[in-house]
């Protein structure tokens, strides 16, 4: 079992994980929106403190990069390259997308998170988690009419839509994008920021 810190700040809520061996501290806050950048070491240190397990004790530093709250994730992304730069260790990116994915086990679905104003992410997924609909963007309308179960972390009123369990998902995670991953950590923005959307304007 490898040692890692992962963190989620992709959304309302604030989730830090340390994993040292078989040790495993998660530390959730539920809706923490605009304070993440406030809590974010705390809890962090309070992870490390509870799983006995320093930086440089790490094997890789994990970040969920989205999407989600354009804010957040920087926050996230920035807190795990800061570790990752100063204890030599690679990082490892999540995005929020197969977060979901992992805490499903049927062979087609999608995974939606809320884009607001009725609008949702949505990525599809097939069988051994590939994905057969790239990140996009869509209403809710075009949601619903996608023909294949829909789920996600939020509660969501979307028809044939299922909310899940979200605690065991970066330990799922995490280590599997490990063995895979390049070491390249990017948020992933399926579309502009507001402020971006108003500058075009």
């Amino acid at each position: 079992m490898s040692n890692f810190l992962a963190i989620d700040t992709s959304s309302r809520y604030l989730t830090v994980l340390a994993v040292n061996g078989e040790k495993k501290v998660l530390r959730h806050r539920g809706d923490c929106a605009m304070r993440h950048s406030v809590i974010l070491m705390e809890e962090i240190d309070a992870a490390f403190e509870g799983a006995g397990l320093s930086p440089s004790e790490c094997d890789f530093f994990a970040a969920v990069t989205g999407p989600g709250s354009f804010t957040g994730i920087r926050i996230g992304i920035a807190a795990a390259k800061g570790f990752a730069l100063a204890a030599g260790k690679p990082l490892v990116s999540v995005t929020s997308f197969e977060l979901i994915a992992y805490n499903v086990t049927c062979d087609r679905f999608y995974a939606v998170i809320d884009a607001a104003h009725g609008c949702y992410y949505v990525c599809g997924f097939g069988a051994d988690k590939k994905i057969i609909l790239p990140p996009c963007y869509l209403s809710g309308e075009q949601t619903e009419n996608l023909g294949a179960p829909l789920y996600g972390f939020e509660d969501i009123p979307l028809k044939n839509y299922t909310k899940t369990d979200i605690s065991d998902s970066l330990f799922k995670a995490a280590p599997v994008n490990a063995r895979v991953g390049n070491g390249k950590m990017t948020a992933l923005y399926v579309r502009k920021s507001q402020a971006e959307e108003a500058r075009k304007c």
